[in-house]
């Protein structure tokens, strides 16, 4: 099965910027469509963005809003999420999460995805 290491969150101010990132192991992610999730305090979990094994790429509008960028290393087994111009309402526990090939579009559901990291703490602070 596939593992994957969410890794990179931490405390940024706002408009600030961090890159998550998702390393797997125990499969190569060239065939899997990798998605990162977020979950904030009290708040259901939310797709952010996700990235097919064939390079297209979609992101959640209404919380990305083109501020947050995915992409893959094939090479590094590894997925990244840039978020730029972060504000206070992107605090969250960041997962990143895998299914092997997947459709084109990628899926935004949650349940659509069979393997799941640990997560990763964000948070930003005025």
């Amino acid at each position: 099965q596939v593992r994957l290491v969410a890794s990179g969150g931490g405390w940024v101010q706002a408009g600030g910027s961090l890159r998550l990132s998702c390393a797997a192991s125990g499969r190569y992610i060239s065939t899997y469509t990798v998605a990162w999730f977020r979950q904030a305090p009290s708040k259901e979990r939310e797709f952010v963005a996700a990235d097919t094994y064939s390079g297209s790429t979609t992101c959640n509008a209404n919380s990305a809003n083109g501020r947050f960028t995915i992409s893959r290393d094939s090479a590094k087994n590894t997925v990244y999420l840039q978020m730029n111009s972060l504000k206070l309402e992107d605090t969250a526990v960041y997962y990143c999460a895998a299914q092997l090939y997947g459709g084109d579009p990628p899926s935004v559901t949650e349940g659509d995805y069979n393997y799941w990291g640990q997560g990763t703490r964000v948070t930003v602070s005025s």
